[in-house]
């Protein structure tokens, strides 16, 4: 498979380590931006091509990513538009773009897969809604589908409006749990661990549990309450949290996330 990335920023070079001498040879691969640092060193790790700005590269190739920043995706559309002569699949990852307002920019073209992966990409562990238009045939989903797969889960979506839900839920999710590790690790210095002390025991703790969870046939519901005796340490935490709403008030910063997401898709796609 021949594939370009527009864009060689960190998701696109996390999916470029991710796929190079597996799914597609490093000389297969072409990426663009730009940035000659960033190609130099994508180069210098993988060696894929690489151009500066869209060039006839990109028509033989057979899958084009695009990752670069929403606001620039209008410009990079007409760019790209004259090299779809050999109909590749498109692959965005961008943030808040419609599938419809990209086949827009490109005239029409349906061969469209749209995605939200998440940052722990970077590392190979992360989960990719996804969703095809109707011009997306089996192999294409299929070849979509292995790209993101290299560099965690996917999860395909019947339609585009739940993009919105799973940017809310995944896709801004590893801030929550940042946020949730800031949180243990002060805690933890108030009662007089040192700082160290309390990120080591914050992230063991985290990715604990969450391997727990992935590894159990039960739901978390019934692992929380194994580890809650009526009474006890636990028990006066979760009783605290309940209290003051705590899991109210997630639901409801995560449905701001997705009427977030509604909101850009509308900004963005605006003509």
């Amino acid at each position: 498979m021949k594939i370009a990335f527009i864009g060689g920023g960190n998701m696109a070079s996390a999916l470029i380590a991710g796929l190079a001498g597996k799914l597609a040879a490093g000389a297969d691969i072409h990426v663009v931006d730009p940035n000659a640092d960033a190609l130099a060193r994508l180069n210098a790790q993988h060696g894929v091509s690489t151009s500066g700005a869209i060039d006839g590269a990109l028509a033989a190739c057979d899958a084009i990513v695009l990752a670069v920043k929403p606001q620039q995706m209008r410009e990079v559309a007409a760019a790209l538009l004259p090299q779809l002569t050999g109909a590749p699949l498109i692959l965005s990852i961008a943030a808040g773009i419609r599938a419809a307002d990209l086949s827009r920019w490109l005239g029409g073209y349906g061969a469209i897969v749209r995605t939200m992966p998440n940052t722990p990409a970077l590392i190979g562990m992360g989960i990719t809604g996804m969703v095809a238009m109707a011009g997306v045939n089996a192999a294409q989903k299929s070849a979509a589908d292995a790209i993101m797969r290299a560099v965690g889960q996917t999860v395909w979506l019947e339609g585009e409006d739940m993009i919105d839900p799973v940017t809310a839920v995944s896709g801004s999710g590893p801030a929550y749990v940042f946020y949730f590790i800031e949180a243990m690790q002060q805690a933890a210095e108030e009662m007089g661990l040192s700082a160290e002390q309390g990120k080591q025991l914050a992230l063991a703790t985290f990715t604990g549990a969450a391997q727990l969870a992935a590894q159990s046939d039960e739901a978390v519901s019934v692992l929380r309450e194994r580890v809650t005796s009526k009474g006890g340490t636990t028990h006066a935490a979760l009783s605290s949290m309940e209290g003051s709403g705590v899991k109210e008030k997630v639901v409801a910063a995560i449905k701001a996330a997705a009427a977030r997401g509604r909101e850009l898709g509308d900004e963005l796609g605006a003509d």
